[in-house]
């Protein structure tokens, strides 16, 4: 079947295709009916105990409350659709999360701990009413509850949109985060921004290009929030800075030209049912500064009265603008000194509640976690708000700031380690750039002279230069730049990377010369996932085998004891079992696939699957190419030959940054690839290729579960930890991937030996460059690139810019090295082929996949910065 002309979400499509109901829904008195059918011991008890010892409801209480919000929220007086469904139980779980939020933070007041504060751009939440309940232990009563109103709880939560607020891996990381740190007790926050229109939704058009469509994810409302009108905070941009003498003392005053309000909006965080803390996660919403210009509108001037009102909410409507035009880059400054300097006005403001000015105790009370060089504006908005609004020395402000704040590096990129244009920087916040050339000033002075003696003088001031926070442009040298990592380097405590390798480049390549002189300041922090979300709730067939195998569901917030599988993992009646809950799944994903291109894909196939950011360095074009030459090598195939190969089903999703023109090409090459090889009759029984639309959470729980081998095929050092693969191998998901990231650390926790490992090493990548004009590219890949020069799997004038950056030594020069590792990929892939043909073998290693995934809990990674960066204790709430 064709691609339809307009593919819509994939996880849009997995909405409309949940059943429907054969019956009309009953009533809200018909539903209270039923509490007759209730045993006694429901009717008479209306409280169960948690495994935390937090009070969860019993059904019948549960159906009251439902009937309530159905009545008196959503407004109706019986449930005509599963919307209905999903808003009512949505407020009825709100009310359990409520009081638990007010529980625990009642309880933070009294005690008063040092809490955590975690500053993102963004935190992909996913949906929230699935995971809310099974944290909370409200799944037998909401279960019961829908299943009397004839729904499913599953067909209920498909009605709930995914939360706009992230993109990838950072903002994933983020969500599970939060959620370890309720899990673990720790009194922490999450600091973000509420988009309006979250990235953008991803469709393909009929040329399988994409297209970006505002993510209007906030249509219905957001019942899992709580607006906070009474916490606002001004936020100011542009003008100028003056100096003036106030009661005989020089004080610097900045003189905004541009302000406007960040509103809080809560949003509860519940830990597991092993817990009854709650967190929360603010987010802050842009208002005019004033609220609406009647003067103009009665003047005439429609548009000035309005154009206040525009600009301010421009700042919170979507994650990433296109900052490829000087007011793309504008914005993006705006955006991350909107939120940052709410979250600390709202940290101070806390803090003054309860210790007064009292600012030296600051660093024992707070401490902040900078996710990524987004926040990291924050250096100097602290010293800002500490000298010039608390009247702070500098010498005390700085000391203070740099005990609060801590850095974790997420990339190698460099275009991610953001270097603002001084101009920019001194346009939008002048008194900051005013700052931080104060703070540049002094670490210049200190690098010179902690090398004075060390070095000849002539390399001094090489030394001083390299490691300037503001420096010139190597692209435009009558251009400056202000070094966003350099400055939360030395402007905070700790930095960390976020798996061994990746940290390791951090101390011996991006941040060396820093690291020569503080190497206690840098350190590891291998990230990690939730468990609950990301094998318990995704996958709860697996989750319950797991727990028959073990003889116990300890292990979800315990994942150490999952190792304890590996003693099961020539267990053949564990395999049948195993593979059988691995089948449901790939029929789950199936359906996605039939409701999109509407094709049946064998479920006998290998399921295979990239899934994460389109990027050249990602390397979805080297997947691509091998999807090709395995479809070359099908059709050379005879009849009865094609019968003994391994079939596949390619899987990839992901979505390309709007300006990011290469990323979008490649997404066309899935597609143009596919619509050649899901047509051809011969081959296509035992080659698939599919691109999934709108890659999110949501999705990612139908995927993530299915797979059976995904691809993390970064160039080797370019990857700084990722945690998609982490989430395939708690799935039980084989990996095929370079030495690189987390890869490394999941090799080494899974068995070498089980991981499908190709590709050159990242120490030998500087070299391999520096001899490309030598390197001999294989023939296969000589005849893969010269079919697609001639058109045979699309557009060859559209794809002709990926081939040369690639292929062509003049313009591209392969920087990614996809050909250097192309013939070892594809030996890997064979090796892919040899295994997946001996069940009981990839059974084996997919058992002791999952059992080597307890390291890679967020739990632990959380509890590791909790003891060694952020000093923060766990503060349990009493029930």
């Amino acid at each position: 079947m064709a691609l339809h002309h307009r593919i819509e979400s994939a996880s849009a499509v997995k909405r409309s295709s949940q059943p429907t109901r054969s019956t009309v829904a009953p009533s809200v008195s018909k539903l209270a009916s039923h509490k007759a059918c209730f045993s006694a011991k429901d009717r008479t008890s209306t409280k169960v105990q948690a495994s935390s010892g937090a009070p969860t409801p019993s059904v019948a209480s549960f159906s009251e409350s439902l009937n309530n919000k159905l009545k008196y929220v959503v407004g109706k007086n019986s449930v005509a659709t599963a919307k209905d469904a999903y808003q009512a139980t949505a407020w009825a779980v709100r009310e359990h999360l409520i009081d638990s939020f007010d529980k625990t933070h009642e309880h933070w007041k009294k005690e008063d701990p040092k809490f955590i504060y975690y500053l993102s751009a963004e935190f992909l939440m996913g949906r929230t009413l699935t995971n809310a309940v099974n944290n909370l232990g409200l799944k037998g009563p909401v279960a019961d509850t829908l299943r009397e109103l004839g729904y499913t709880t599953e067909t209920v939560a498909d009605e709930e949109r995914n939360a706009g607020l992230g993109n990838g891996g950072l903002g994933r990381l983020a969500a599970c985060f939060l959620d370890s740190m309720a899990n673990l007790d720790l009194p922490g926050w999450g600091y973000g921004i509420r988009y309006r229109y979250g990235m953008f939704k991803q469709i393909l058009n009929a040329k399988g290009q994409q297209v970006e469509v505002p993510d209007i994810w906030l249509t219905d409302g957001n019942p899992w929030e709580v607006r906070r009108p009474d916490i606002q905070y001004t936020i100011s941009f542009g003008g100028k800075v003056e100096t003036r003498i106030v009661n005989g003392k020089e004080e610097t005053v900045w003189v905004p030209t541009e302000k406007v309000k960040a509103v809080a909006y809560d949003n509860p965080i519940p830990g597991s049912t092993a817990t009854p803390t709650t967190g929360n996660l603010r987010l802050w919403d842009a208002v005019p500064f004033t609220e609406f210009d009647l003067q103009a509108f009665n003047a005439g001037d429609y548009d000035k009265a309005l154009l206040e009102r525009e600009r301010a909410e421009s700042i919170s409507s979507v994650l990433y603008p296109n900052d490829s035009t000087p007011e793309g880059k504008e914005l993006r400054l705006k955006q991350q000194f909107f939120f940052v300097s709410a979250s600390i006005q709202d940290v101070l403001a806390r803090f003054k509640a309860t210790h007064g000015k009292n600012f030296a105790l600051l660093p024992e009370k707070a401490v902040f976690q900078l996710n990524d060089t987004h926040p990291t504006i924050a250096v100097a908005e602290l010293l800002r708000l500490l000298t010039d609004v608390e009247g702070l020395e500098w010498e005390e402000a700085w000391m203070i700031t740099q005990k609060c704040l801590n850095y974790t590096n997420h990339t190698v990129m460099p275009e991610a380690l953001e270097k603002w244009p001084v101009k920019v920087m001194a346009k939008m916040l002048p008194r900051h750039m005013q700052i931080i050339e104060t703070i540049n000033d002094g670490w210049r002075s200190f690098v010179r002279s902690k090398y004075s003696t060390k070095v000849p003088a002539s390399e001094v001031e090489k030394k001083v230069e390299a490691m300037s926070i503001i420096h010139p442009n190597p692209w435009n040298k009558d251009e400056m730049l202000v070094n966003m990592a350099y400055l939360a380097v030395v402007g905070g405590t700790k930095v960390n990377g976020v798996a061994a390798i990746h940290s390791d480049i951090v101390k011996n390549d991006i941040f060396n010369d820093f690291y020569e002189l503080f190497p206690s300041k840098f350190q590891n922090k291998t990230n990690g996932v939730t468990p609950r979300r990301w094998l318990a709730y995704c996958n709860p067939d697996l989750a319950a085998l797991i727990t028959e195998t073990l003889g116990s569901d300890s292990w979800i917030n315990e994942t150490a004891k999952i190792s304890e599988l590996k003693k099961f993992a020539n267990d053949q009646t564990l395999h049948k079992k195993w593979a059988a809950v691995k089948q449901k799944n790939k029929a789950k994903l199936a359906a996605v696939i039939k409701k999109l291109y509407g094709d049946d894909v064998n479920l006998n196939a290998l399921f295979d699957i990239q899934i994460k950011r389109i990027h050249e360095y990602k390397r979805q074009h080297l997947n691509l190419l091998s999807v090709i030459w395995k479809y070359k090598q099908l059709k050379n195939m005879t009849p009865e030959e094609r019968k003994k190969t391994t079939p596949r089903v390619v899987i990839i999703g992901g979505k390309a940054a709007s300006a990011y023109d290469m990323a979008k090409r490649i997404i066309t090459f899935v597609s143009s690839i596919g619509n050649v090889i899901n047509h051809d009759p011969e081959t296509n029984e035992y080659l698939r290729l599919y691109f999934l639309p709108d890659y999110n959470v949501s999705l990612a729980e139908t995927i993530i579960p299915a797979a059976e081998l995904s691809q993390h095929i970064s160039t080797a050092g370019t990857e700084a930890s990722g945690t998609s693969n982490m989430k395939f191998q708690m799935n039980g998901c084989l990996i095929i991937g370079t030495l690189d990231g987390a890869n490394i650390e999941i090799a080494e926790e899974a068995g070498v030996e089980n991981v499908f490992v190709f590709g050159v090493k990242a120490d030998e990548i500087n070299q391999l460059r520096k001899d490309r004009k030598n390197f001999k590219t294989d023939s296969r890949w000589n005849e893969i690139m010269a079919d697609i020069e001639a058109g045979k799997f699309g557009d060859k004038d559209y794809f002709k810019p990926l081939v040369d950056a690639i292929h062509n030594m003049k313009v591209g020069n392969d920087w990614f090295l996809v050909a250097n590792d192309f013939a070892s990929y594809l030996k890997a892939q064979e090796d892919v082929d040899r295994v997946y043909q001996d069940k009981d073998e990839w059974n084996r290693r997919s058992i002791l996949y999952t059992a080597g995934s307890g390291k890679f809990s967020s739990d632990r990674t959380i509890r590791e910065y909790a003891d060694d960066i952020w000093n923060v204790k766990p503060c349990r709430p009493v029930v």
